[in-house]
């Protein structure tokens, strides 16, 4: 019974974001949705921001646990944008709000461990220092990071596959590159 009420809440408050904006949104109005008692939410939700950070963290979790291992730095993008546009509304109501913050610690999370599988596939057989293999995964992440911050900044209405897609064709070769001045010997 526990485990459904939360799946209630969370079902209900996404429904109240593909709606309209989080400012715009109260417990009461949680809970009239889900048809509980607002000590019902504050028994699994601190606050609204606690419920936001819970929403995130899942879709976070599932991106990791669709693909734990990534072959190519476009998986790693794929992930996240099906997630995000299966959401729309709702993601773009939480990027537009004061808790913004919440959703880009998560889009670090999802980036960061999106690379490290990448990374971790890419590199078998290569022995580079952790320095180094620190320095690459950094600068992944922040790609990946600021190509869908900007994406999300446009209210995602870039054309974001294909400008990824021509980026990818561009740096062809390069982490290959990047690998190989790197490596130890």
């Amino acid at each position: 019974m526990a485990n459904f009420t939360k799946k209630a809440i969370v079902a209900s408050f996404i429904k109240l974001l593909t709606e309209r904006p989080l400012s715009q949104i109260t417990v009461k109005d949680i809970v009239t949705d889900c048809g509980i008692n607002r000590n019902t939410f504050y028994y699994y939700f601190e606050d609204i921001p606690k419920l936001i950070e819970t929403v995130v963290e899942e879709d976070a979790a599932t991106i990791i646990q669709t693909y734990p291992t990534v072959e190519n730095f476009g998986d790693c993008l794929e992930a996240v944008l099906d997630t995000a546009l299966s959401k729309k509304r709702a993601v773009l109501h939480i990027y537009h709000s004061t808790n913004r913050d919440i959703y880009e610690m998560y889009l670090w999370k999802i980036c960061d461990y999106a690379i490290e599988a990448y990374l971790s596939t890419v590199l078998r057989g290569h022995k580079i220092k952790e320095n180094d293999l620190d320095i690459i995964k950094k600068y992944l992440s922040s790609l990946g990071f600021g190509i869908i911050s900007n994406w999300l900044r446009s209210d995602m209405s870039d054309d974001i596959r294909s400008s990824f897609t021509r980026l990818m064709d561009i740096k062809k070769g390069m982490l290959k590159e990047m690998i190989e001045r790197c490596e130890e010997t």
